[in-house]
């Protein structure tokens, strides 16, 4: 079995072995298993049943994580992702009107579009359109939006009526706990301890409980139907839904583009990535849950070594798992995630030294992705305003000839997304 593992995956050519999988996967999961909690929360302010949309979480990740592990061999970790699911809720289905079945819909509408984009040549057009400056932006970006929500999560900084954030209260004891925990995760890192991230989840996690800093669990009771197939297409006739399904389809591909770009360690394996996370799409509203995306939690596994399709499937592996471990994955306190998220944005933030500093045409349009995804809380907003200024500064000086006509076409769409979303 480990011969037949190894060959499959590859480790030896990735430099990698099944011990350093198996810790970049756990690592991944833990980071990415409040998505398990939050997720049906958000989507039940749109009238889904919370405990089916728990399920259809856990399940669709279980789906997504090993078909990427086998079809793409790579370390990325597909779940429902933050801000898509607050798109569906609070704008498709809250703001246009849609029932939350419809909704569901023009999610699985907005994934057969992601996969026609995925599965042709729109796939290599759209990534070598893309130039290396707002690729390596958004890696950044990104890096600064994890710390930004891991110092959210600690209490180092917290919203101010005033200045919008200020400097928390770092006397209460969770803040201190995950000061802490800071202290040890960074130690382990720059240490090159293996297995450092989830040693100290870990470490946090059971000083939490003693200090009986450990969040409330959540046990799992009530109504747990599935809502496979309670997706509703008979509403394609309507204007609603097209415009709900091709702005999400935007959504979807420029951020799972981005977020992949920003974190393979091999780019030989993005076309298959891309399409896996297309797929991936489909079945989230077939399944009962706004669209999964290519995590960028998935930085924190891969920054544990994580470069095989290996270290996606142990994530599923685990995902299965937390079918009958919700209590204790609600149990999780953010002291212990916190340190993590803003280590990982650390090591992020490094990819600022490949822009061409020396170059305002290039730096500033990756500079306003690098500010505005943590200062909109939106990765998909961030990139928005990044491409669009980048073809308008090209013709501000004349160059508008060396801007790949993909990226006017890409601004375009961006700004009638805008448009549709505040002035329709």
């Amino acid at each position: 079995m480990k011969q037949f593992i190894e060959n499959w995956f590859r480790l030896s050519v990735h430099g990698t072995s099944i011990k350093q999988e198996l810790v970049a996967g756990i690592t991944s999961f833990f980071t990415i298993s409040y998505i398990i909690i939050v997720n049906p929360l958000i989507l039940a302010d749109a009238g889904i049943p919370y405990y089916g949309a728990l399920m259809a979480t856990i399940l669709v990740s279980i789906i997504s994580c090993l078909f990427i592990g086998i079809y793409a061999n790579a370390p990325i970790i597909l779940s429902p992702g933050m801000g898509v699911n607050a798109f569906f809720t609070y704008t498709i289905v809250q703001g246009m009107g849609l029932t939350w079945q419809e909704g569901l819909g023009a999610v699985v509408m907005a994934g057969i579009l992601f996969c026609i984009a995925a599965f042709t040549p729109i796939k290599s057009l759209l990534s070598k359109s893309v130039p290396d400056s707002l690729k390596h932006g958004i890696t950044v970006g990104i890096g600064l939006f994890l710390a930004f929500i891991g110092l959210q999560k600690a209490g180092i900084v917290e919203k101010s009526p005033d200045t919008f954030v200020k400097l928390g209260d770092l006397s209460e004891p969770s803040t201190l706990l995950a000061l802490l925990g800071f202290i040890i995760c960074l130690t382990f890192f720059v240490k090159k301890i293996k297995g450092g991230f989830i040693l100290s989840v870990l470490l946090i996690s059971v000083l939490a409980y003693f200090l009986d800093l450990t969040p409330q669990a959540q046990p799992m009771k009530g109504n747990t139907s599935l809502l496979i197939f309670e997706a509703d297409l008979t509403s394609w006739i309507t204007m609603d839904f097209w415009i709900a399904s091709f702005s999400l389809a935007l959504i979807l591909i420029v951020e799972n583009m981005g977020l992949l770009h920003g974190m393979l360690p091999n780019e030989d394996k993005f076309d298959r990535s891309f399409q896996s996370s297309a797929f991936s799409s489909v079945l989230s509203g077939m399944f009962g849950t706004s669209p999964t995306i290519s995590t960028a939690e998935s930085a924190s596994g891969i920054a544990e070594g994580g470069r095989t399709g290996l270290t996606a499937i142990v994530a599923g592996l685990l995902f299965i798992l937390s079918i009958f471990a919700i209590p204790v994955l609600s149990g999780i306190p953010d002291a212990a995630i916190a340190p993590v998220l803003i280590v990982i944005g650390g090591v992020m933030m490094q990819s600022i030294q490949y822009i061409q500093l020396d170059d305002f045409t290039e730096s500033f349009p990756a500079f306003m992705i690098i500010a505005l995804i943590p200062l909109t809380y939106s990765i998909v907003d961030g990139l928005a305003f990044g491409f669009i200024v980048y073809p308008i500064i090209k013709m501000a000086i004349g160059q508008f000839k060396q801007v790949p006509k993909t990226m006017y076409v890409m601004a375009s769409l961006f700004i009638l997304n805008f448009v549709f979303h505040f002035y329709m």
